[in-house]
């Protein structure tokens, strides 16, 4: 120690030196990380880089959270379809840091709401061309949208940038299109799986707030940041596995299958924070839990105030299901995904639930003839069971490609994420990364944000908490010094 206040005494001015010494002189901290979802997976490798030991626990054995690889008859799947958009700046950065080549791992394709063709849908595809001239020309040459959906469309556009993207009050996405006049068609074909997808919320309970923040950083901003992006790998191989790699790379610990009971404050520990799990307790200096949020709850009791505890419990959640089907390996979509036209109640037959399909062939050539079928906020879809629902899927499969083939795939997985994400309503509270408690911050896709429950969310969450907990850690040095 006297090394280094010598050195910063001989060469940093003194107004500066309290602060550099002690940056210097800082110890690295042993910190906890609960969860290994993308929130958790950030933070960890957020402060493996500071020089932080880490920690990383979680429950289940695959890493991932709500993100993740499940492995069902040999074959690999997700537990979810997802795409994932240019404007997720943060999420591709990370991926990245951990050695990961999103050009290589993702197919990039531009922005597009496409339909089978002669399903009653349209062909919307923005050209590569600068912003927002690649908006315009997609909207010129669209087909399946009248005159007035384009007119209804462009007026949208223009209305939003001219608010900056902003509400005064927060009201539904329903109530928004509704004051901006957007047809019933467009609606139909373009907002309303645009917000379902993006917020897995209704238009008539969701955010119209987020709704626009999603708008703003991807139709609002540079051509690539409307891009789509593909996996081209399993969830859990995009970027939790390859997280857990950096840190035990440089000397943390990822422990898989390790559910933490408890936390409560050390006694005689300066501070610390123990944790329990099973029979074995252990102490760190810092934690962030990017659990979700019920669960957070549960290991705040006790330690954090009612108000925290209170906005942790309120949330409500929406599934997404996503349906398998095996066809033959040259079965082949138009596109490497497409939009289709849900019809819950159809009077005239089964109900059509499916509102994406993703020809996972064109992602992975080992799962040729592999589609997937993406129901967000999917509550009525599964209420009837799997098989039912599975069956109804192939059938309106058959329908809008008019391939009657399709109705009788091979096999087929349903599976459910049941509470994939909240439910993101007008004005919903939010909690922030610092629970008020010294070095014990929240990550998680919930946490106080402007976007929807996303990959991006969840990873600028996980960043967020780490950067707040260096911050702890520098002020803690700095007094001490």
């Amino acid at each position: 120690m006297a090394g280094v206040e010598d050195l910063c005494a001989r060469l940093i001015p003194s107004r500066h030196r309290s602060l550099l010494c002690a940056d210097m002189a800082t110890e690295a901290q042993q910190v906890a990380v609960i969860g290994a979802g993308w929130a958790g997976c950030s933070a960890a490798v957020e402060l493996t880089e500071a020089g932080h030991q880490v920690t990383l626990f979680e429950a289940s054995r695959q890493l991932g959270g709500r993100a993740r690889r499940v492995d069902i008859n040999e074959t690999i799947l997700d537990n979810g379809q997802h795409i994932l958009l240019g404007a997720y700046s943060q999420t591709l950065q990370m991926m990245r840091k951990v050695g990961i080549d999103p050009a290589s791992a993702m197919l990039r394709l531009p922005l597009q709401m496409c339909y089978p063709a002669g399903s009653g849908g349209m062909t919307f595809v923005a050209p590569r061309l600068p912003a927002p001239l690649h908006l315009l020309a997609a909207l010129l040459r669209a087909d399946g949208l009248q005159r007035q959906d384009k007119l209804a469309l462009a007026r949208f556009s223009s209305a939003a940038r001219w608010m900056g993207w902003q509400l005064h009050d927060d009201c539904s996405v329903s109530t928004l299109l509704e004051r901006f006049d957007q047809t019933e068609r467009l609606i139909q074909l373009m907002w309303r799986p645009l917000c379902i997808a993006a917020l897995n919320t209704p238009p008539a309970q969701a955010s119209a707030q987020v709704f626009l923040a999603v708008l703003r950083d991807s139709l609002g901003a540079r051509r690539s940041a409307s891009d789509m992006l593909l996996p081209r790998t399993d969830l859990s191989n995009l970027f939790p596995q390859q997280a857990a790699a950096f840190i035990e790379e440089r000397g943390g610990n990822v422990e898989s299958g390790h559910s933490i009971r408890q936390l409560q404050r050390s006694d005689g520990q300066n501070g610390r924070w123990q944790l329990q799990s099973g029979a074995a307790s252990m102490d760190f200096d810092a934690v962030i839990i990017a659990t979700p949020p019920e669960t957070a709850a549960t290991l705040l009791d006790g330690s954090a105030d009612a108000a925290l505890l209170t906005t942790l419990r309120s949330f409500d959640y929406e599934p997404i299901t996503t349906c398998y089907l095996q066809y033959a390996a040259d079965t082949r979509l138009p596109r490497p995904f497409l939009a289709l036209l849900d019809d819950p109640e159809n009077a005239g037959g089964s109900a059509a639930w499916g509102q994406f399909v993703f020809d996972r062939g064109q992602l992975d050539p080992s799962q040729a003839g592999l589609l997937a079928v993406v129901i967000s906020a999917s509550s009525e879809a599964i209420q009837a069971g799997h098989e039912a629902l599975a069956q109804a899927v192939a059938a309106q499969l058959a329908a809008a490609f008019k391939q009657p083939q399709l109705a009788s795939p091979s096999w087929s997985q349903v599976i459910s994420e049941k509470r994939a994400t909240f439910a993101c309503t007008p004005g919903l509270a939010r909690p922030a990364n610092d629970t008020g408690l010294d070095k014990l911050l929240l990550a998680g896709d919930y946490t106080a944000s402007d976007y929807p429950a996303t990959l991006e969310s969840a990873v600028r969450s996980g960043r967020q908490a780490a950067q707040e907990l260096l911050a702890q850690i520098r002020r803690a040095s700095i007094r001490r010094a």
